[in-house]
């Protein structure tokens, strides 16, 4: 990873947007059909390091202000991460791999206005619930040689230097419990083979770090399925570490509370970027 130690005498670039959240900013326009993030901006500081968010929804729905997303911004900012979390094309208007050319799309335009964003283009991390623990899986596992670096921007690059993937599909080839899923498998994945899709087939020792949380109680997708990507990266000598969060479902909320509780796996979440991301 690159250097970015500012020379004694280098004189920083005025800066204005301390503390800001940028909303709606479109970063791609594939088929006519803009995408749209929002920036959240560190009070301080920079460049910083980038964490693209990137949300659920079984590709079918959701959005870049889902209402944890704000608590998630406000808590990374202060630590020192400008957080981009990003809209993507989603089923029925469009089929995989749409998703992926999207996100992939969003770390370029990023790359492409670090000056603008007061970032460090080199350390850029990608943090995704769910179906968008699957898109940044395949963020970390894929280069432009996927094919599906496509679009705008195709001077900057695609990868990332660190995953964490919360309740993540990794491997379309299991069954779900989740008929959404099992739906988008049918059909959401176009001509797709869902081997092809997962994260699990593109793993190679070149992939950045990974952190994988998952609940053992989760009812729509899996343990299973952080486990099996987990032993595919150790098997690889990708740097790896899988937490299984005791008693969680797949909003990693139970009644009786969660081992390790939600401000433990913050915390290891922090731990994490401390490690891979500074």
């Amino acid at each position: 990873m690159m250097s970015h130690t500012p020379t004694p005498n280098a004189s920083p670039i005025p800066f204005h947007r301390y503390g800001e959240t940028l909303t709606d900013i479109t970063y791609c326009t594939p088929d006519n059909a803009p995408q749209a993030m929002d920036i959240y901006i560190p009070d301080a500081g920079g460049p910083w390091p980038v964490l693209v968010y990137v949300h659920g929804g079984a590709w079918m729905r959701g959005d870049k202000a889902e209402p944890m997303m704000s608590l998630f911004a406000k808590g990374m900012t202060a630590q020192g991460y400008l957080v981009a979390s990003v809209n993507y094309r989603l089923y029925p208007d469009a089929q995989f791999p749409a998703m992926i050319q999207d996100v992939k799309c969003a770390v370029r335009f990023l790359r492409a206005h670090a000056a603008e964003y007061n970032l460090d283009p080199n350390r850029v991390g990608a943090v995704g619930v769910s179906a968008g623990g699957h898109l940044v899986s395949l963020l970390g596992t894929t280069d432009a040689s996927a094919g599906w670096d496509v679009g705008e921007y195709l001077d900057q690059s695609s990868r990332v230097q660190a995953v964490i993937a919360m309740a993540g599909v990794t491997d379309l080839s299991r069954n779900f419990p989740n008929a959404d899923i099992e739906a988008m498998k049918r059909v959401g994945f176009g001509e797709y083979n869902v081997v092809e899709a997962s994260p699990i087939s593109h793993v190679t020792p070149d992939d950045p770090p990974f952190l994988l949380i998952h609940g053992d109680r989760d009812e729509l997708v899996p343990v299973e399925q952080s486990q099996v990507m987990y032993d595919r990266l150790i098997q690889q000598n990708v740097p790896a570490q899988l937490v299984i969060v005791q008693n969680a479902r797949h909003s990693f909320t139970a009644p009786g509370g969660t081992t390790p509780t939600l401000a433990e796996i913050n915390q290891i979440i922090l731990d994490f970027l401390a490690k891979y991301l500074r």
